[in-house]
C-alpha cells in the first residue's frame, strides 16, 4: 500500500513515517505540509491512501480532500484529527472519507484501521461514535422535547394515542385550527414528516399512557 502524509507537524509526520515504515506492506511516498504541496503531491505520486490532517494550519483537510477528488484522486483518505466536533465527522463522512482516526489512538489502532481501509471497508474511530451517540441521545430526549410548548406537547401524547385534530381538539377544548398548527409546529420542532411517526416518536419516549380498565 503506497501512502502519503500530509499534516503541518513535523513531529507527528515523523512519528507516522516511523510507524508506517516498520510495516512491510505500507511505502511511504512522500509528505506535504499544506494543501498547495498536497495537491501536487496527489499528482506526482498516485497513492493509494493519504492520511490527513483535520487541521493544516489555517486550512481544512477536508477542503483538501475535495480539491484533491475534483483534481483526480482516486485513493482512499484517512483524516486524522484531534477533534471530537459532530459537524467536522459527519461532513468527513458526506465527502466520502474512508477513515477517520483521533491522534490519541494508539499506534496499533492505526495499523489496524489502515488494514481494514486497504482491503475495502471504512474505519471510524470508536471513541468519535460514542460521542456522536451519547450527543445524540441527549439531545434527542433533552432538546428536541424541550423544544416544545406545554401544548404542543400534550398535542404530541394525543397523536401518539391515534387521536386525529377534531378528536384532539374536543379532548384539548382548543379549536381544530389550533390543533393544526400545534401539529405543524411539532413535526417542525422534531424533525418528523407525518402523523405515523410523530405517534412512534411519543410512544418510544414513553409520553403515552395507556388506562387499562
Amino acid at each position: 500500500m503506497k501512502v502519503i502524509i500530509i499534516d503541518d507537524h513535523p513531529l507527528v509526520r515523523r512519528g507516522l513515517t516511523s510507524l508506517l515504515s516498520l510495516e512491510e506492506s505500507m511505502e511511504i511516498l512522500g509528505e506535504a505540509t499544506n494543501s498547495s504541496e498536497a495537491l501536487i503531491l496527489f499528482s506526482t505520486t498516485k497513492p493509494d491512501l493519504a492520511l490527513v490532517d483535520l487541521r493544516l494550519g489555517s486550512e481544512s483537510g477536508l477542503d483538501l480532500i475535495i480539491d484533491a477528488i475534483r483534481q483526480g484522486a482516486t485513493c482512499k483518505f484517512v483524516v486524522l484529527t484531534s477533534s471530537m466536533e459532530k459537524a467536522d465527522f459527519n461532513r468527513a463522512k458526506e465527502i466520502g472519507v474512508q477513515g477517520y482516526v483521533l491522534k490519541e489512538a494508539l499506534p496499533e489502532e492505526l495499523l489496524h484501521a489502515l488494514q481494514i481501509i486497504n482491503i475495502g471497508r471504512k474505519y471510524y474511530d470508536p471513541g468519535v461514535l460514542d460521542l456522536i451517540m451519547k450527543s445524540r441521545d441527549s439531545y434527542d430526549e433533552d432538546g428536541h422535547l424541550k423544544q416544545l410548548t406545554p401544548k404542543e406537547k400534550e398535542v404530541l401524547i394525543e397523536i401518539g394515542k391515534g387521536l386525529s385534530n377534531k378528536e384532539i381538539s374536543e379532548i384539548l377544548h382548543i379549536t381544530e385550527y389550533t390543533v393544526k398548527k400545534h401539529v405543524s409546529q411539532v413535526f417542525a420542532k422534531l424533525d418528523l414528516t407525518d402523523r405515523t411517526k410523530a405517534a412512534l416518536y411519543a410512544n418510544a419516549k414513553g409520553l403515552v399512557t395507556y388506562v387499562v380498565h
